[in-house]
C-alpha cells in the first residue's frame, strides 16, 4: 500500500506554490507590464509571495481569487485591504462567506470604481497624473493651523473623480495617517508632509512600505541622506520621474 509521508505532502504543496507562482509572474507582466518591468523578476517575486500569503489570511485559497487579490494589490496598492480609501472592500475580506462569492462582491466594486474614477480609457487617471507631475514639481505652501483643508482641496484638483467617490471622512483619515507617516522620517515641514499624503493618494496608503513601490522605501530608510529636508526633495524629485514615465506611456498608448 502507498503511503504518503506528511513531508512529502508538504513537498507537493510547495511544488503547487511555485507554479503558480510562475504563473502569477506571466499573469502579471501582462496585467501590468510597466511596473512588473520597473520591478525586475526578484523584486515581483517577493510581491506575489507576500500577496499570496496575505491572500490565505481572508480564505482566498483557490486559484481564481488568490489571483484576484494580486491583480487588487497592483490596483490599489499592497495594503489595500486596510487602505482607509477601499473600506467597503476590507469589510467584504473580512466577512464570513464562500471566498468565491465574497470575490464577485468585490469585483462588483471594483468595475463600479473604475468606471466612476478611472473613466473611459483611463482618461480621468492620466488627468490625474498630470497634475500630480505638477504638485510634485511645485513648492505649495500649506498653512499649520489649515492644514487638512487645504490638502482636502488639493486632493481634490488632483482628482476630482476619486476625491468625489472615496469622500471627505475618509480622506480626512487618510491625511491624518500620511501626516504621522511623514514625522516618523523627521518630515517636519507642511510641504513634506503633503508629499507623503500624496503618495499615499497615488499609490495606496502602505506605500512607504509596498514591495511594489520599493523606490519609496529605499529613499525614505536611505542612511546616507541624513537630513530629512534633502531626503523629501530626493523622494519629490523620485515620484515627478515616476509619474512623468507614466504620462509618457500613456502619451504612446500603451499598458502601464
Amino acid at each position: 500500500m502507498l503511503v504518503i509521508r506528511a513531508e512529502q505532502v508538504k513537498v507537493f504543496e510547495q511544488a503547487a506554490l511555485r507554479r503558480f507562482e510562475d504563473e502569477m509572474v506571466v499573469h502579471s507582466k501582462e496585467f501590468t507590464p510597466r511596473l512588473c518591468e520597473v520591478l525586475g523578476d526578484e523584486q515581483l517575486r517577493a510581491a506575489l509571495r507576500q500577496a499570496m500569503q496575505r491572500a490565505t489570511h481572508y480564505g482566498f485559497t483557490n486559484r481564481g481569487p488568490m489571483r484576484f487579490y494580486i491583480e487588487l494589490r497592483f490596483l490599489f496598492g499592497s495594503h489595500f485591504d486596510t487602505d482607509p480609501q477601499y473600506p467597503a472592500m476590507s469589510e467584504v475580506l473580512n466577512a464570513s462567506g464562500d471566498q468565491m462569492t465574497r470575490a464577485d462582491q468585490i469585483y462588483e466594486g471594483v468595475v463600479d470604481y473604475h468606471a466612476k474614477v478611472a473613466g473611459e480609457n483611463n482618461v480621468n487617471v492620466r488627468k490625474s497624473l498630470e497634475a500630480l507631475s505638477v504638485f510634485a514639481r511645485k513648492p505649495v505652501s500649506f498653512s499649520s493651523h489649515d492644514f487638512v483643508t487645504e490638502m482636502l482641496q488639493h486632493m481634490t484638483r488632483i482628482f476630482p473623480q476619486k476625491s468625489a467617490y472615496i469622500g471627505k471622512e475618509a480622506l480626512t483619515k487618510l491625511i491624518h495617517e500620511g501626516r504621522t507617516e511623514a514625522q516618523k522620517y523627521g518630515f517636519t515641514t507642511s510641504h513634506a508632509e503633503a508629499l507623503i499624503v500624496v503618495l499615499m493618494f497615488a499609490f495606496g496608503h502602505g506605500c512607504t512600505d509596498d514591495p511594489l513601490y520599493p523606490w519609496i522605501s529605499r529613499t525614505l530608510n536611505d542612511e546616507k541622506i541624513i537630513d530629512p529636508a534633502a531626503r523629501a526633495e530626493r523622494l519629490e524629485k523620485q515620484a515627478v520621474t515616476w509619474f512623468d514615465h507614466e504620462l509618457a506611456k500613456f502619451q504612446k498608448g500603451e499598458q502601464i
